[in-house]
């Protein structure tokens, strides 16, 4: 199941679409077929259109993002449950250090909570996520990380072995019970959230949401977005994977609803 979705994100994803798109309607026009051809070519350019040129994908991760809002901070706090996707692991493969992408929130907003809650223990869930399965995965990378800001390693548990978010909620689930861990925050990005805590609650853990690197303003509008054609490419990309991943989990019965409330 892991290598069929890496497969089908790396044709489904919106530039791929459209460029197969444009190819094929490209192919069949050569061919003779000029109209079905026509009608490749033409949907291929309206998703790019659309992916670099509006804010369509803004708007739609806007969406997941606000479906969680961050809670106020709780009296205590005994685990904080961190999902991994923050370090570039083959570029720390190759020149080591720490290097953090995007998402690095993940981490940060740990780092801030295990210093607010000193007695809460952090789990950290997080393998390889890449086809080649030779890189360090987050909770592994994570060791540096966290050693920078002096927080006990004793504090720890690591879940290593996860690729994908049912299966960060499926070995979670083990370790919390395996450690006596409850009354946990759930840390990840707010756009992954709704995914997340599906998956989590599907396997009865009952986290509290904790969202972090949000990627939109919270006042974005549908329409066109001439300024900033690679980052509404991103944003598109990123608003694409989420949805998908939304249905196809329920369509599996990994979920109960679409989108959680």
């Amino acid at each position: 199941m892991f290598l069929v979705s890496k497969i089908f994100w790396l044709l489904a994803q919106p530039l791929s679409l459209a460029f197969f798109s444009i190819l094929i309607g490209f192919l069949l026009a050569l061919s003779g077929r000029t109209r079905i051809g026509g009608v490749f070519g033409s949907l291929g350019l309206v998703v790019l259109f659309l992916t670099l040129f509006t804010t369509t994908g803004s708007y739609f991760l806007q969406i997941l993002e606000d479906r969680f809002p961050r809670p106020s901070p709780p009296a205590e706090l005994s685990c904080i449950i961190v999902l991994g996707g923050a370090f570039e692991n083959v570029v720390i493969d190759g020149r080591g250090g720490i290097e953090l992408n995007q998402a690095a929130e993940r981490f940060v907003e740990t780092v801030r909570l295990a210093k607010a809650y000193p007695a809460a223990r952090i789990l950290v869930s997080g393998g390889d996520g890449s086809l080649s399965g030779g890189y360090a995965g987050d909770a592994e990378a994570s060791r540096a990380f966290f050693d920078a800001f002096d927080i006990a390693p004793d504090r720890f548990v690591r879940e290593e072995n996860s690729r994908t978010t049912f299966e960060n909620a499926r070995n979670t689930n083990e370790l919390l019970g395996a450690n006596g861990m409850g009354h946990c925050a759930l840390v990840t990005s707010a756009y992954h959230m709704p995914r997340s805590i599906g998956l989590f609650r599907s396997f009865g853990i009952d986290a509290m949401p904790w969202p972090t690197d949000y990627r939109t303003s919270g006042k974005v509008r549908l329409g066109f977005d001439f300024t900033q054609p690679s980052l509404n490419a991103q944003l598109t990309t990123t608003a694409a994977k989420e949805w998908t991943g939304l249905l196809a989990y329920y369509l599996l019965g990994r979920t109960q609803t679409v989108l959680p409330q």
